[in-house]
């Protein structure tokens, strides 16, 4: 069975084949996790306490920063030189500060600290909002997988 996974086809239409069942495993793979995943809320809902101490929690926020920042500078750069999988960079950066925005206003204190997460939370949706529409964007022709080279 691994070789058949890791060998190479024999034939184009087994290729084809191979590649239809691996998308199904992995599409029946994300809709399990999202199933599986409803319960796990629900534990979490139930056991997890309002407030606590957190170790490393600035580590933790510059390391999403750092992971924003390198999103946005790898779509700029992907998307200038007309690189098709600036589509991948722009869609996980919208992402990125979705979930920046999200933690900045639930972790924020009632008050100026929640207008300020609020403030810049309109700031990192706009930044989304760019990022999904060159991701969605169809200019970029079909990805290749080569840098710099699109299909016409």
């Amino acid at each position: 069975m691994l070789r058949w996974f890791a060998g190479r086809p024999t034939t184009k239409a087994h290729g084809m084949k191979r590649t239809r069942l691996l998308k199904r495993w992995a599409l029946i793979l994300l809709g399990s996790s999202a199933v599986l995943l409803v319960p796990w809320m629900v534990v979490l809902a139930l056991t997890l306490p309002t407030r606590t101490e957190v170790h490393n929690w600035s580590v933790a926020w510059i390391g999403l920063d750092v992971l924003m920042a390198a999103g946005c500078a790898a779509t700029a750069v992907l998307g200038l030189r007309g690189d098709a999988r600036a589509r991948l960079t722009a869609s996980a950066t919208a992402s990125v500060s979705l979930l920046d925005a999200w933690f900045d206003i639930t972790t924020s204190a009632v008050g100026t600290e929640l207008l300020e997460a609020l403030a810049s939370a309109v700031a990192e949706a706009g930044l989304a909002a760019a990022c999904v529409y060159l991701a969605l964007s169809k200019g970029w022709g079909r990805m290749t997988g080569r840098p710099g080279e699109t299909a016409r």
